[in-house]
């Protein structure tokens, strides 16, 4: 049974993509979901959120030219916990990365299809006890 308290954020230029891949997270169960249309904007709301996004789907093109290095912002934010990095190919980010085992995964696809988001919440519901959120609760590594 899927956990609806997970905070999921999808970040896409394109409002069809967004829409897309918000309706195939509701089929699988998932509704606190967040869809936003620019890196400003999901910057933004990932900085000054109350509480740590479980998930995080971006699409790659939003950091093109911008200088930001997508990869390590997922992985170093302690306000996200998982992420998703679609059309990789498109930003020149290579298919399979080292740092998949620190829950950022990276797909060439232009949009994540159903099996993919599948498998990935397969990942990212797990019980609170084994979450890297509730992880870092109790280590009080939250930023307030």
């Amino acid at each position: 049974m899927p956990n609806k308290s997970l905070r999921i954020l999808i970040a896409d230029e394109q409002h069809f993509h967004r829409m897309k891949i918000e309706r195939k997270l509701n089929q699988l169960g998932y509704y606190r979901i967040a869809p936003v249309h620019s890196l400003a904007e999901m910057l933004s709301v990932v900085e000054y959120g109350c509480e740590p996004f479980d998930l995080v789907i971006i699409n790659a093109t939003l950091c093109t030219g911008t200088g930001l290095d997508l990869v390590a912002f997922c992985q170093d934010n302690q306000q996200i916990c998982h992420t998703l990095i679609y059309d990789a190919q498109k930003a020149g980010l290579p298919a399979l990365f080292a740092v998949q085992q620190h829950n950022v995964r990276i797909s060439q696809a232009r949009v994540p299809d159903q099996e993919t988001l599948e498998g990935l919440m397969s990942r990212v519901d797990i019980p609170a006890h084994g979450s890297r959120r509730g992880h870092a609760r109790q280590q009080g590594g939250l930023r307030a």
